[in-house]
C-alpha cells in the first residue's frame, strides 16, 4: 500500500508540476489585456449614453426581460466579455498539452457556472415570474430541488411520463437466456419471412439497452424487424455488489461471447450479424478478436456505431484521465484494492457526461427547474439518459487503463483478453463503421480510425448531430443528413479529413444506407419463427425483462 501511495503521490506531483509550468507569452497577454480594456470601456460608455441599445447576444439571455432592463443587459454583456477573455487567456497558454486542456476545461466550467442567469438575484426572468406568481414559482422550484435530491440526480425531463415496458422499450419479444451479466431478448418478427442470418445488438453497458428501442417511431430495433431481420438484444444487468469483482474478461466471456453463442444455438445459424454501440462496440470487437485468435469466426458482418477502437484522440474526455486518476481508481475499485473490487456508481458517470455540455445538461435545468419552478418537458431520450447504470470496479479500471490511458487495444499483442493476445487485425469480416459529426464523446475522426485497424472490407458513413441524436435518426422523420463515399477499406484514405474531402452529403437518415449494406450479408429468407427461443432456451419472461428495470 505504501508503494502504491508513493507512486500515486509522484504522479500527482508530476501533474501539478506540469500545471505550474504553464504561462501566457507576454506579447499575447498584453494584446488580450488591451482588447479587454477597450471592449470594457466601450461597453461602459454605451451603458451610460445608450443603455437601451445594449444587447447580450447569447441564448441564455434571449428572454425579453434581459434586454429590456439596461442593468441586466449590461451585467450579461459584461459577463460574456469576461468569459471570452478568460477563454482567450486559456487558449494562449503554453506548456504541457494535458495541463492546457485541463485549464481550458476548468475555465469553461467556471464560466458556465458563473453566468448571472444561474442566480435568482441576477435573473430578471426568474424574478418577474416569482412576482407574477406571488412566490409560487419559487415554492415549486424548491419542491423540484428536494425531489431531485431524493432521487439522486437532476431531472432533465418529466420522468413520471415514462415507464420502461409501457411507453419506452415496447417492442414485443421475450427473454430467452439470462446469466449474472445479461439477459438475451429475442424480438417477435414483424414479417412473415426473415433473413437466414440472425442479428445481435450489443449496446453499451454504461447505459440501458433501450436507447435502441425508445418508442415505435424512433426504434432502431423495430426498424430492423421491419426490414425482415430476426433480432436479438443484449440487456446488460445493472451491476450490484454481487458483481463488484467482475472483470473485463468476464464481460467478454460471460457477456458478449455467451450472447453470440446462445444466439447461434437458438437459431441454428453458423454465423450471425452483430452490432456494437459505443462501449458495446469496443466489447464486441474485443470478443471477436479473442475468438479469431482461437480460430473461431461466428460473425458474418460487424457494425460499429460511435465506437472507439483506437483511443489516440478521445476529445474532451482526455482531461479526466491520467496516471494519477487511474491509479486512484485502481486503489479504490480495482482487483488489488483492499476490498478486491467495488462499484463505479452510475450517478457519477452520468454527472461526468452531463458536465461535458454543462450549459445544456446542467445549468439549463438549474434555471428552469429551480429558479423558475418549471417542469422540463417529456423527452424519451433524456429519460433514458437519466436511467444510469453501475459498473464493476475491476472491469471499469481495466477499461480505463488499457483504453483511455494507454491505448492498448489497437496495438497487436499489447493486452491479453481471456487468455489470448488481442489483435484487431484478425477481424476480416465486412464491417460498417458509423461516426457522428458533432459527437463530443467519440469524435468522428476517432470512429474513422477503426477503418485502419481491421483487415476486411470496411464501409464508413458519417452522420450529422451528436453521439446519440445522430444514431437515433429514423428515416420517416426526414431529419439531418449523412456523408458517404461507398468505398471499401482498400480505397479509404488513411485520415478522416482526407475521407471527408471525398465524401458527399446526402439528405436524411443513414439507416437506409446501413440497411442496404446489411441485407447483402444477411443471406436469403426463411419462414419467421412462431415463438421465441428454442427447446434448450425457452422463453423466460416477456421483454423488456427484469434486468433493465433495476435502478442504480
Amino acid at each position: 500500500m505504501k508503494q502504491a501511495m508513493d507512486s500515486l503521490g509522484q504522479s500527482m506531483q508530476a501533474s501539478l508540476s506540469s500545471m505550474a509550468g504553464l504561462s501566457v507569452p507576454s506579447e499575447q497577454l498584453q494584446t488580450i489585456q488591451q482588447e479587454y480594456l477597450q471592449q470594457a470601456t466601450e461597453l461602459w460608455n454605451a451603458a451610460l449614453q445608450h443603455p437601451d441599445q445594449i444587447k447580450a447576444s447569447d441564448r441564455r439571455f434571449a428572454a425579453p426581460e434581459w434586454n429590456s432592463q439596461p442593468g441586466s443587459a449590461f451585467m450579461a454583456s459584461m459577463y460574456l466579455l469576461n468569459s471570452r477573455t478568460l477563454q482567450k487567456l486559456a487558449d494562449q497558454l503554453q506548456g504541457d498539452e494535458k495541463a492546457r486542456q485541463r485549464v481550458r476545461f476548468a475555465v469553461q466550467q467556471w464560466a458556465d457556472a458563473a453566468s448571472p442567469s444561474n442566480f435568482l438575484a441576477f435573473n430578471p426572468e426568474a424574478i418577474k415570474k416569482a412576482v407574477e406568481t406571488k412566490g409560487e414559482s419559487l415554492q415549486q422550484g424548491l419542491q423540484h430541488l428536494l425531489h431531485d435530491i431524493r432521487q439522486g440526480h437532476m431531472s432533465q425531463t418529466d420522468e413520471s411520463v415514462f415507464e420502461v415496458g409501457k411507453n419506452v422499450a415496447t417492442t414485443e419479444g421475450a427473454v430467452v437466456f439470462e446469466n449474472p451479466f445479461f439477459q438475451l431478448i429475442e424480438y417477435t418478427p414483424l414479417t412473415a419471412k426473415v433473413h437466414e442470418t440472425p442479428f445481435l445488438f450489443v449496446p453499451p453497458c454504461i447505459n440501458k439497452y433501450y436507447i435502441l428501442d425508445l418508442q415505435p417511431d424512433n426504434s432502431l430495433v423495430r426498424y430492423l424487424l421491419e426490414q425482415g431481420h430476426r433480432v436479438f438484444m443484449v440487456s446488460w444487468v445493472n451491476a450490484d455488489e454481487s458483481l463488484a469483482k467482475a472483470t473485463w474478461d468476464d464481460y467478454i466471456e460471460s457477456g458478449v461471447i455467451k450472447a453470440i453463442d446462445t444466439t447461434r444455438d437458438i437459431t441454428g445459424a453458423d454465423q450471425i450479424n452483430a452490432l456494437g454501440f459505443c462501449v458495446g462496440g469496443t466489447l464486441l470487437a474485443s470478443a471477436l478478436a479473442t475468438l479469431a485468435a482461437k480460430g473461431r469466426k461466428p460473425v458474418a458482418s460487424l457494425t460499429l456505431l460511435t465506437t472507439f477502437l483506437d483511443f489516440g484522440d478521445t476529445g474532451i474526455m482526455d482531461v479526466f484521465v491520467d496516471e494519477a486518476m487511474v491509479r486512484l481508481r485502481e486503489m479504490t475499485l480495482g482487483p488489488n484494492s483492499p476490498q478486491g473490487g467495488g462499484l463505479m456508481k452510475g450517478s457519477e458517470l452520468a454527472a461526468t457526461f452531463s458536465f461535458l455540455r454543462a450549459n445544456d445538461l446542467v445549468w439549463n435545468y438549474v434555471v428552469g427547474n429551480y429558479l423558475k419552478g418549471e417542469m422540463p418537458p417529456p423527452f424519451d431520450l433524456l429519460y433514458w439518459n437519466s436511467d444510469s447504470t453501475n459498473l464493476p470496479g475491476p472491469m471499469y479500471t481495466w477499461y480505463l487503463r488499457n483504453t483511455y490511458l494507454e491505448n492498448n487495444l489497437c496495438k497487436p499483442g499489447a493486452v491479453t483478453v481471456c487468455g489470448e493476445p488481442l489483435d484487431l487485425s484478425l477481424l476480416d469480416m465486412p464491417v460498417f463503421v458509423y461516426g457522428s459529426r458533432e459527437d463530443h464523446i467519440v469524435p468522428w475522426q476517432s470512429a474513422y480510425a477503426s477503418t485502419q485497424l481491421l483487415s476486411g472490407p470496411v464501409t464508413f458513413v458519417l452522420g450529422a448531430s451528436g453521439h446519440i441524436a445522430g444514431v437515433i435518426n429514423p428515416p420517416a422523420k426526414k431529419k439531418r443528413s449523412h456523408w458517404v463515399t461507398g468505398s471499401s477499406v482498400r480505397q479509404l484514405p488513411t485520415t478522416a479529413d482526407a475521407w471527408m474531402a471525398s465524401a458527399s452529403e446526402q439528405a436524411g437518415s443513414w439507416w437506409p444506407v446501413w440497411s442496404d449494406w446489411l441485407s447483402e450479408h444477411a443471406g436469403g429468407t426463411v419462414n419467421a419463427p412462431r415463438q421465441a427461443g428454442s427447446k434448450n432456451h425457452p422463453a423466460i419472461e416477456s421483454a423488456p425483462g427484469r434486468y433493465v428495470l433495476r435502478k442504480a
